[in-house]
C-alpha cells in the first residue's frame, strides 16, 4: 500500500456479463462498483469510477493499494478481466473546479435591490471571496 499521489493508476477491473448489461467492480478497491449497457460504456464508465475512487481515497488520505496481478484473480464463465487505466492530473484539476452549492443568509432588502439590478450573486461572492483571500482570479492560487 501506498499514500504518495501518483499521476498514472492501472488496476484489475471485473467485468461481470449479463443479459441486462455489464456490471464492474475493482478486487483491489471495495465500494467501487459501476455497470454499463455495452462494452464501451462499461470502460468509459469503469474509467471514471477507478478516477473518482481513487481521488477520494487521496482526499482522505487513505493509502492506495497495489493492484493484484490479473492472473491472480478467479472469474466465472461470464466474467472477464481488464486493465483500466487513469491519467489523474486532468481528473483532480476538472474536481478541484468543480462548482459547489452553498446557502448563506442576506437581509430582504439587500436581496431585493440586488434581484431589480440583476446581481449575478455566485459571480460577486466567488470575487468577493477571492480579494478577500487574496487568490488569483483565474486559478485560485494564492497572490505573492
Amino acid at each position: 500500500m501506498t499514500n504518495t499521489k501518483k499521476d498514472r493508476y492501472i488496476f484489475p477491473a471485473l467485468l461481470d456479463y449479463a443479459e441486462d448489461g455489464i456490471s464492474v467492480s475493482f478486487p483491489d478497491l471495495p465500494g467501487a462498483f459501476t455497470c454499463g449497457d455495452n462494452d464501451e460504456e462499461a470502460f468509459r464508465m469503469a474509467k471514471e469510477c477507478l478516477a473518482l475512487h481513487i481521488y477520494g481515497m487521496e482526499q482522505d488520505s487513505e493509502d492506495i493499494p497495489t493492484p493484484k496481478k490479473v492472473q491472480d484473480i478467479s472469474v466465472l464463465e461470464n466474467q472477464v478481466i481488464a486493465a483500466i487505466e487513469v491519467w489523474m492530473p486532468p481528473f483532480r484539476h476538472e474536481m478541484e473546479q468543480k462548482a459547489v452549492k452553498k446557502t448563506l443568509t442576506i437581509p430582504k432588502w439587500l436581496d431585493e435591490l440586488a434581484v431589480e439590478n440583476n446581481v449575478n450573486f455566485s459571480r460577486i461572492l466567488q470575487d468577493g471571496l477571492k480579494a478577500h483571500l487574496g487568490v488569483d482570479q483565474s486559478e485560485g492560487s494564492k497572490k505573492t
